[in-house]
């Protein structure tokens, strides 16, 4: 895959995305990360990428016209129209699945960083594919959700991670929260690791997980269980999870 990212303060993104394992990422072939200067596309000597919006109001606004530049002339060195991508608090809050559905439907993912008090609509109406939110929050500008949004991305690609399984038993991946993980010492301040884990027994090991999992959603997102794909069992173990808690709240 390769991302395109479209932003006003290019260092700062790759300051970010060149460490870590996003950094060997981009240095073993397995991503490849492009940072756009918008200014560059700019049309007069001072560079400048936003004015006073129509009608009056705070603040300023980025033009239509080096935001199209800038996204056409990464089109012309691709060869096509990558998936184009405003962070935009307006945007849909994206998930992991959303996340994993992009990494394996798009090639090429570009992604344009707001400023200010947003774009010009007409950008947002004739070349943004789609607009997404890292949450119900506002920051000072979209270097930061575009960031996350990338290293999300580049998680899902092949080489990036050791092996699948990196994310496959993470949080949200699979519907569920992660279940808890200990490392040594065994005892830590007379807080010993589940007698389980230490027991070796495979199957017994995967089964406390799973229940673990499936009592982290029911307590700290219980909102994400009606998308969770669980067996009959196991939502006749949420019911009596939830019908747990109830009776505990009662009795308080």
């Amino acid at each position: 895959m390769r991302i395109d990212i479209i932003t006003l303060f290019p260092e700062m993104c790759e300051a970010v995305l060149s460490e870590s394992i996003i950094g060997r990422a981009r240095k073993s072939g397995a991503v490849e990360i492009v940072c756009h200067q918008l200014r560059e596309f700019a049309f007069d000597k001072h560079r400048r990428v936003d004015d006073a919006p129509y009608g009056g109001g705070m603040g300023m606004l980025m033009m239509a016209e080096p935001i199209a530049l800038c996204f056409e002339s990464i089109c012309e060195e691709l060869g096509k129209k990558p998936h184009f991508v405003y962070m935009s608090p307006k945007g849909r809050v994206i998930t992991q699945q959303d996340v994993k559905a992009i990494s394996q439907d798009y090639e090429n993912v570009c992604i344009l960083c707001g400023h200010y008090e947003g774009v010009d609509q007409r950008v947002l109406d004739t070349l943004i594919d789609e607009e997404i939110s890292i949450g119900d929050y506002v920051l000072t500008g979209g270097e930061l959700p575009a960031m996350v949004f990338a290293d999300a991305l580049c998680r899902m690609l092949p080489g990036v991670l050791s092996s699948d399984e990196c994310f496959e038993l993470e949080s949200h991946y699979a519907g569920l929260l992660e279940y808890p993980q200990y490392t040594r010492p065994e005892v830590w301040r007379e807080q010993a690791v589940p007698s389980v884990l230490m027991s070796g027994h495979h199957a017994n090991i995967e089964k406390w997980r799973r229940e673990q999992a499936i009592k982290e959603t029911v307590h700290r997102r219980p909102d994400m269980l009606s998308g969770a794909p669980l067996t009959d069992k196991e939502k006749a173990f949420v019911q009596s999870l939830i019908n747990e808690e109830k009776q505990g709240q009662e009795g308080t």
